[in-house]
């Protein structure tokens, strides 16, 4: 009489780590798919594209203005306005290429950058749904927490691409258009242009923290309409609400706590020994901002019926 084998599911630690290896391939794949999905769709990619070429302008422009090497605007009080990190960028601008970074990265955080993470944060889930796919992606089966996740993360992702781009553009424009050397600090120090370097990283990636909350943010608003133009547009005017809160004297008790107050702290980097305080509370302020609108995000979504 022959013998039939049957097969016994393997159990124990082996098939604990097959499974966990399963899941964790499985929300690879997600996020990959989810990042493509962004970074390959013509609209960002043209977005992507705008936010590369104005500091290009803006540089192009200075150089124009002060061809000589003088002061800049910022000296007369022009672009840099009250800002007086903005007046002194401008002012060392024609000395070291290196200022052009923090120029651009000043001037386009006042909208430019922000625009750039509402489009896809606004449409990250409300896009889904005016497209009428929310329904088959979660049933994938994705998970209501897992999509939410790998929606903030793409949005992330994408804060820091557009950040890094006006970085990077900005700074091989100025040391393409302006002389490049040791760089002097807003505290008057002297410091290498490798040192310079480094500086330029840690204001980028301090600007990466604060787009990330707009993001956690434009998720938020994204998961309480079907309309990806409505959360755009809600996002922005929160955004320059607090813009133009914060610049009025009689909301000073309220400024520390609106979410763009501690966005242009980053001249704190920019000095020797660094304002390590001002940092942090910065840094604090965009963590508290994120993880409060990602639980928003979270109650909502998981809470709500999905009809589209």
């Amino acid at each position: 009489m022959s013998r039939t084998e049957i097969a016994i599911p393997a159990t124990g630690e082996p098939a604990v780590a097959a499974d966990k290896a399963r899941i964790a391939a499985v929300n690879a794949r997600f996020l990959r798919n989810e990042l493509r999905l962004v970074f390959f769709r013509r609209r960002n990619q043209l977005l992507l594209a705008a936010v590369a070429l104005f500091p290009l302008l803006i540089g192009i422009g200075l150089k124009v203005a002060a061809p000589n090497g003088g002061g800049g605007p910022g000296g007369q009080g022009g672009p840099g306005g009250p800002n007086g990190a903005a007046v002194a960028f401008f002012n060392q601008l024609a000395g070291n290429g290196v200022f052009l970074t923090f120029i651009a990265l000043t001037l386009l955080l006042i909208l430019v950058l922000p625009v750039a993470v509402a489009v896809v944060s606004g449409d990250s889930v409300a896009g889904e749904a005016g497209y009428g796919t929310l329904r088959y992606l979660l049933a994938v089966p994705a998970g209501r927490t897992r999509l939410l996740i790998v929606k903030y993360l793409a949005i992330v992702a994408w804060a820091v691409a557009a950040t890094f781009t006006v970085s990077v553009v900005a700074l091989l424009a100025g040391v393409a258009l302006f002389p490049v050397g040791p760089v002097t600090l807003l505290s008057g120090t002297t410091v290498s242009l490798g040192a310079g370097l480094v500086r330029v990283l840690l204001v980028t990636l301090y600007i990466c923290a604060a787009m990330a909350a707009v993001g956690a943010i434009g998720l938020a608003i994204s998961t309480f309409t079907e309309h990806a133009i409505g959360a755009i547009a809600a996002i922005m005017i929160l955004i320059v609400a607090s813009e133009v809160v914060d610049q009025v004297p009689q909301f000073a008790p309220v400024a520390p706590y609106l979410p763009t107050h501690w966005w242009d702290m980053f001249d704190s980097l920019l000095r020797t020994p660094v304002d390590t305080t001002t940092a942090w509370h910065g840094l604090l302020s965009f963590a508290v901002y994120a993880v409060l609108f990602c639980l928003i995000a979270w109650a909502r979504f998981t809470s709500c019926d999905v009809t589209s």
